[in-house]
């Protein structure tokens, strides 16, 4: 796997991810969504380098021009809900795209530190020779990812695949790194040292659903 961790060089991008972490900017949910939305601008920004061109003639006013387009068919799959404004950043970008949304998330069995991820809606189009942007906040075990990829398979093999996630722990990543194809292109913003107890990445932000949308009960 490809791995662009973004954090090593300075730009803007590590003011959204000090924000998103920040326990009193975080009480502001709706500046939480918005900086999710603006890392997966940044992120979808840098992913667009790797893509395909091709010379398009467009007419101005003035004259006739040529243009560098991208020619990728891309389809944006997001987990819900989580994952919500960092797709609506991506599809700022790549606003041509198709969409596919799928709910992957933790069932807790006998105790809070054991859980097995429940894939249960799944909307999806043809993936066949396509570029599949797969994106997530948060990157903890990476097992959503991995469960998400594997309920995409049935709807085609794409040509390209690439994961976008704000902030991820190393787990994760070598995760995804052993259990996807070896061309898998890995974008993220920040990558944290360790898991707590419970999965979640340290220091990481907390629970990214409930930030962005409200604490939900659990069942």
């Amino acid at each position: 796997m490809h791995i662009h961790n973004l954090s090593k060089e300075n730009s803007v991008l590590s003011q959204f991810i000090s924000e998103i972490r920040d326990v009193t900017v975080q009480k502001d949910s709706m500046r939480f969504r918005r900086n999710i939305e603006r890392i997966g601008e940044v992120l979808g920004y840098e992913l667009s380098k790797t893509l395909e061109f091709e010379t398009k003639t467009i007419t101005t006013p003035l004259a006739t021009t040529e243009t560098l387009v991208p020619k990728n068919d891309v389809v944006l799959c997001s987990i819900l809900r989580a994952g919500v404004p960092i797709h609506n950043g991506l599809l700022n970008y790549f606003d041509k795209a198709e969409n596919a949304f799928i709910s992957a998330y933790r069932h807790h069995l006998d105790n809070p530190e054991s859980f097995e991820i429940i894939v249960e809606y799944l909307a999806c189009p043809d993936l066949t020779g396509k570029t599949l942007i797969l994106a997530d906040p948060m990157l903890a075990t990476g097992q959503s990812l991995i469960a998400t990829f594997k309920a995409l398979q049935p709807f085609g093999i794409p040509k390209n695949i690439h994961i976008v996630a704000a902030i991820g722990a190393e787990v994760g990543v070598q995760f995804l790194e052993d259990n996807l194809p070896k061309n898998t292109n890995l974008w993220i913003a920040a990558i944290d040292k360790t898991l707590n107890s419970k999965g979640y990445i340290v220091p990481g932000l907390g629970d990214a659903g409930d930030l962005a949308f409200g604490v939900k009960l659990q069942h």
